[in-house]
């Protein structure tokens, strides 16, 4: 009897599909929303709203490395899958707790305080709950297939069709409920999102055929102070929320720990380079360092989508379609549109030009990458200087440049991962995995700073020429930086390919699933 499957794959493929695209939905909607709702609702000023944006945003990065231990080593991915939705769940239902709009009074700002309160620790459960769901669900795709089944990279592909899927119907349906019918209809459809997304994975838990159950069950319900590991777990992830609530709150504290964070990663794997490594493995970890830092780059200026491009878009493009005004949180829907028409055009590219040795090397793609992120923003550049008498921008600048940071991320991050486990020795592949995780959160944080550099003094209130103004002097310059940069690695990528090479030559690693 043939087994059941989804589109020729097992049918717990299935199960993950539906249940990441709807916790994609959430996590998508409620981000297209936050910068808005930061400067329109609770009347942050650009630089303090980009502050939070960058803090929560470098969290979520960040909390996935010690939730994909935590899985690995104790809970198992489904149950860690389990628990992060359920934190997931409360967490964007709490964002549709609005409270009173902010105000001003005799020119202070006057905010509902305990409302507030319930958006930060909002914030920390979605923090922890993605922390816990997103490196765990993705482990489950891969334990679904065997070492060798040639069905693996297509059920990648395919999930990830789903994430991005999520993210297009979540810009649409959130982000025009959130802005035209109030904020706590966005954030709730985010929630319902989520919600559907946990009850998809619990009622499929039967076609996971026990893939990503505990390692060893019978740990799980050892007792300590009277509570049970499992018990022990979850509380420390509920500890870890009203970390994050603190954190969100303190800004500053969260650049602190993820400076000292990279430069502890750094110096530990410079002394593991000279102290424990040959001098082959020695240039394969040096090139891996210098393409993680790349990539820190590119990460940075592409996540300007979600704070300072999405405030231009609402102050300074016109995003009027014939007689329909697109609600700007629904532009977001432009980068995963344009993943999913394009993702399949990019995999066929770079297997029609592997088969003629034309292939561009890692680094060469990573330059591709960075430079098209910076070429996105002087597009802009460009259409800003043909806006109209009331500082309105075409739509299509800003749907050119989402095209170009797109294909620009098709180059770069598709490759991220596998360089991981091809360029790193063997015995610290999951360390540098933990590094190229930390290098994104950084990135997040960077992007921040970058966002606030673009603060626009009145911030909602401002008319749109003083804004048009501060957008074109901060988007060109990041422009120029993210093509140089980038061009300087094209020039560079024959030579340091040569490290790449090298480590084609020695034998594989152990098969390894990602965190």
């Amino acid at each position: 009897m043939t087994e059941p499957s989804f589109a020729g794959h097992p049918r717990g493929l299935a199960v993950l599909f539906f249940a990441e695209m709807w916790e994609r939905f959430s996590f998508y909607g409620m981000r297209g929303l936050l910068i808005l709702y930061l400067t329109k609702h609770w009347l942050f000023s650009d630089g303090v709203a980009s502050g939070i944006y960058a803090s929560y945003a470098a969290m979520v990065y960040l909390m996935p490395v010690i939730g994909g231990l935590i899985a690995d080593r104790y809970l198992g991915f489904r149950k860690a899958v389990t628990i992060g939705a359920v934190l997931l769940c409360l967490g964007h239902l709490g964002m549709a707790v609005e409270g009173e709009p902010a105000r001003l009074v005799g020119g202070e700002v006057v905010q509902d305080a305990f409302a507030l309160q319930i958006f930060y620790l909002s914030l920390g459960l979605i923090i922890v709950g993605v922390g816990l769901l997103k490196p765990n669900i993705s482990s489950i795709v891969g334990s679904l297939y065997g070492p060798d089944d040639p069905r693996r990279d297509a059920g990648f592909t395919l999930f990830y069709m789903g994430i991005n899927i999520g993210a297009v119907l979540a810009a649409l349906t959130c982000g025009y409920l959130g802005e035209v019918y109030g904020w706590k209809y966005g954030f709730g459809l985010a929630g319902v999102g989520m919600l559907a997304g946990l009850i998809t994975f619990i009622r499929g838990r039967a076609w996971l055929q026990g893939h990503g159950e505990p390692p060893q069950p019978e740990r799980l319900t050892e007792l300590k102070f009277g509570l049970s590991l499992q018990t022990r777990i979850i509380l420390g992830a509920l500890l870890m929320v009203l970390v994050s609530w603190w954190l969100m709150q303190n800004q500053m504290v969260v650049g602190r720990l993820l400076t000292g964070a990279s430069a502890a990663a750094v110096l530990g794997v410079l002394v593991f380079m000279f102290v424990s490594c040959n001098p082959d493995e020695r240039r394969r970890m040096g090139l891996l360092l210098f393409l993680t830092a790349y990539s820190v780059i590119f990460w940075a200026l592409f996540e300007q989508a979600g704070s300072s491009m999405n405030l231009f878009a609402d102050r300074n493009v016109d995003r009027t379609l014939g007689q329909v005004q697109v609600a700007t949180a629904q532009l977001q829907f432009f980068n995963p549109g344009f993943i999913i028409l394009l993702a399949p055009l990019f995999s066929m590219l770079w297997q029609w030009l592997g088969a003629r040795g034309l292939e561009p090397s890692p680094a060469a793609k990573f330059g591709l990458g960075v430079t098209q992120a910076g070429l996105g923003f002087l597009v802009l550049v460009y259409g800003i200087n043909m806006a109209d008498e009331s500082g309105r921008v075409a739509m299509i600048w800003l749907a050119l440049a989402y095209l170009i940071h797109t294909t620009g991320e098709l180059c770069l991050s598709p490759v991220g991962l596998s360089m991981v486990t091809r360029l790193a020795v063997t015995r610290v592949v999951g360390l540098m995995m933990g590094v190229w995780f930390l290098a994104s959160s950084v990135a997040h944080y960077l992007a921040g700073i970058i966002a606030a550099v673009a603060e626009v003094d009145g911030g909602a209130q401002a008319n749109a020429a003083d804004s048009l103004s501060v957008y074109e002097q901060t988007f060109y310059t990041v422009g120029v930086i993210g093509v140089g940069t980038g061009v300087f690695l094209l020039v560079i990528a024959p030579f340091v390919s040569r490290w790449a090479a090298a480590r084609q030559q020695q034998p594989p690693p152990a098969t390894q699933e990602p965190a």
